[in-house]
């Protein structure tokens, strides 16, 4: 047994030991629920971190295996959140099961995200560094503007969709229904979503990004983070591969925005805001740059934390900040040590040593 697992390679043993990260935490979320012994509050927090993680998850496909710069992933989690949740309430009548229509929810979401990325990526990822960080900032805030305007209804002859100044532009039957309305957002829809099924998205999240990463086209992409010039000069596509990654991570983003609208009862744009992109950015930078696990860790642990700490309100956000500094020195420690020898080989003392 031994020497088949010695035959395994560091990426492999890594995989691994991810999906075994996430399925043990299920298992011990489910018997604490069953014991009675999770809170309440901790209990609604489970399908958000499950949503938090594939943001994360996703995400570090672009910062970490791309190398780009994003803030507006929040952008695409608000397209496939409101997507999501009109593919919900338009098939309440059609699909009665609610665990198939979430499922359909989520690839309505996923393809909307990924057609938003699409779009956003053709002008976008020609450009680089913090040109590229501030027009997709510029674009998350559009698309929560657009998502703010907009109105959408349902009645016996189908969907209606204004972005006028009210819901009465839509012209409904009196037995319509209003599913987004404008900036009040959409409200009073099902909560279908459950943890068993943002764990299973969580699965089906890593499968995607592990086995993109392993791929040749995986491959193409880690070159074009690591030598844009020499990945140019040897045929890859540049443009190619950076819109592979950007709208896979786009799509993954959206599914994620299905199942955290549909856990709740009212979803209002403004929820997917700036704060929101940075908040999963802090996810992926105290994770780790290209770490998954660490990815998964950090946004479970994030999420909980301000909860954990209610209990001690005045000094809450201190110790919060306290925590986000130490993990950030742990995860970050060998580009700290690196940075530190970097600085001593270019010191005048090390220069005379060298004389």
């Amino acid at each position: 047994m031994r020497h088949y697992i010695k035959r395994f390679s560091a990426a492999t043993k890594t995989n691994v030991f991810t999906y075994l990260l996430v399925i043990v935490s299920f298992a011990t979320a489910q018997i604490l629920q069953g014991a009675g012994v999770m809170s309440s509050s901790l209990k609604g927090q489970l399908v958000p971190i499950c949503a938090y993680i594939v943001m994360a998850v996703s995400l570090n496909l672009t910062v970490g295996i791309l190398g780009e710069l994003s803030l507006g992933h929040a952008g695409f989690m608000s397209v496939g959140a409101f997507a999501g949740v009109v593919a919900a309430v338009s098939l309440e009548n059609i699909v009665v099961i609610p665990e198939v229509r979430l499922a359909l929810a989520i690839i309505v979401g996923a393809v909307f995200a990924a057609l938003a990325g699409i779009l956003i990526g053709i002008p976008v990822l020609r450009l680089r560094g913090d040109y590229l960080a501030i027009v997709t900032l510029a674009f998350g805030e559009i698309i929560s503007n657009i998502i703010n305007c907009l109105y959408v209804g349902l009645d016996s002859r189908g969907l209606h969709i204004s972005v006028l100044t009210s819901a009465n532009a839509l012209g409904l039957d009196p037995s319509g229904q209003v599913i987004i309305n404008g900036p009040v957002g959409a409200s009073g829809t099902d909560k279908i979503s459950s943890f068993t099924a943002g764990f299973i998205l969580i699965l089906i999240t890593l499968v995607i990004v592990q086995n993109l990463i392993r791929s040749r086209t995986g491959r193409a992409i880690l070159a074009v983070r690591d030598n844009r010039i020499s990945a140019e000069s040897v045929g890859i596509n540049i443009t190619k591969y950076k819109m592979i990654a950007f709208v896979v991570s786009a799509a993954l983003a959206g599914a994620a925005g299905v199942l955290f609208a549909l856990n709740i009862n009212t979803i209002v744009p403004t929820k997917f805001n700036f704060n929101m992109s940075i908040l999963i950015l802090v996810f992926v930078v105290l994770g780790g740059l290209g770490n998954i696990w660490g990815s998964i860790i950090a946004a479970a642990v994030l999420t909980v934390l301000p909860e954990a700490l209610r209990g001690f309100n005045n000094y809450r956000m201190l110790v919060y900040a306290i925590v986000l500094i130490l993990i950030m020195l742990l995860t970050n420690s060998n580009q700290i040590k690196s940075f530190l020898s970097r600085m001593q080989s270019q010191s005048p003392a090390k220069g005379a040593e060298k004389v």
